[in-house]
């Protein structure tokens, strides 16, 4: 649906008070609005790599880039820090984030490759930023913090570190925001390759987006069981995310960056986003960052 190409369309929400997409590119440092209605994207670029964007109940949005939180005022195009993590770690970058059922910014790290196919491990962790712009940090040692979600009933928290091929559920404190207790929920298959952004639906199952993998695949957390694939026509399929009038419409995100010329001429679809119709079922509306 969205022909505009992104070197790595990531963390899609979509924005019902604009009936629009909102979405990442990270490695073109901008964040990017599509219109259905108007099938315009409109962007805003900025001064870093940009992980992930949230909306903000207020209006605008709270993104996460570079290694800070930041506001970004939609209209004028302004982006305001509202703190800086990890300074002494000049090649992390924020990535995939998400805001929790009380209005709380949940947000991860991860070491950027210094050379291909060579990056740190374990410099990554998630943190979550508070209302009132306090943060904590909620897991250390993570190499590259990915997709992330609640249970329906807000009491377990799903969370993907690339580089583990899983995903793994914590117990989760919805009054505290703390999570802890970390179980593995589903490691991927061979041909599913890595994990990336995630989404729940009104089930309470998974979707998770499979980077190499060219496909979405939906996940039980009751059973730990993978129970559908949904394939899509390019391999670097980044995250998915619920939406339309109804959210019966899944989008879903993805790459060029990292496809070598041979490749990129079999799948001209590279870094395109797509719309999946007729799943059967629905995505629940986005939380707002509670500042």
């Amino acid at each position: 649906v969205v022909k505009e190409k992104n070197r790595m369309g990531e963390c899609p929400v979509w924005e019902e008070r604009e009936s629009a997409l909102v979405y990442v590119d990270i490695n073109s440092q901008k964040v990017c609005r599509w219109s259905p209605l108007t099938n315009e994207v409109q962007s805003v670029s900025v001064d870093a790599r940009v992980g992930s964007v949230a909306l903000r109940q207020c209006g605008g949005y709270v993104i996460a880039l570079g290694t800070r939180f930041a506001y970004l005022d939609w209209d004028t195009q302004v982006v305001t820090t509202i703190l800086e993590l990890e300074q002494d770690k000049p090649h992390n970058r924020f990535n995939d984030g998400k805001v929790d059922p009380k209005g709380r910014f949940f947000a991860g790290t991860m070491a950027e490759e210094t050379a291909p196919g060579v990056r740190a491990r374990r410099q990554g962790a998630l943190y979550t930023l508070f209302p009132d712009h306090s943060v904590i940090k909620q897991l250390d040692q993570v190499d590259i913090s990915n997709g992330l979600d609640w249970s329906l009933d807000h009491r377990t928290f799903f969370h993907i570190d690339s580089l583990a091929y899983a995903v793994h559920a914590f117990s989760y404190d919805v009054h505290t925001g703390k999570i802890a207790c970390p179980r593995l929920l589903y490691h991927l298959e061979k041909e599913e390759q890595m994990p990336d952004g995630m989404c729940i639906d009104t089930e309470g199952k998974l979707w998770v987006a499979c980077i190499d993998g060219g496909r979405v695949i939906r996940i039980d957390p009751e059973t730990g069981k993978r129970i559908q694939t949904v394939r899509l026509p390019t391999s670097r399929i980044t995250s998915c995310c619920f939406g339309g009038k109804d959210y019966s419409e899944m989008y879903v995100t993805s790459a060029y960056d990292g496809l070598d010329e041979s490749t990129l001429a079999k799948e001209p679809h590279a870094g395109e986003i797509f719309k999946i119709t007729g799943l059967g079922v629905k995505g629940i509306p986005q939380n707002f960052y509670a500042a």
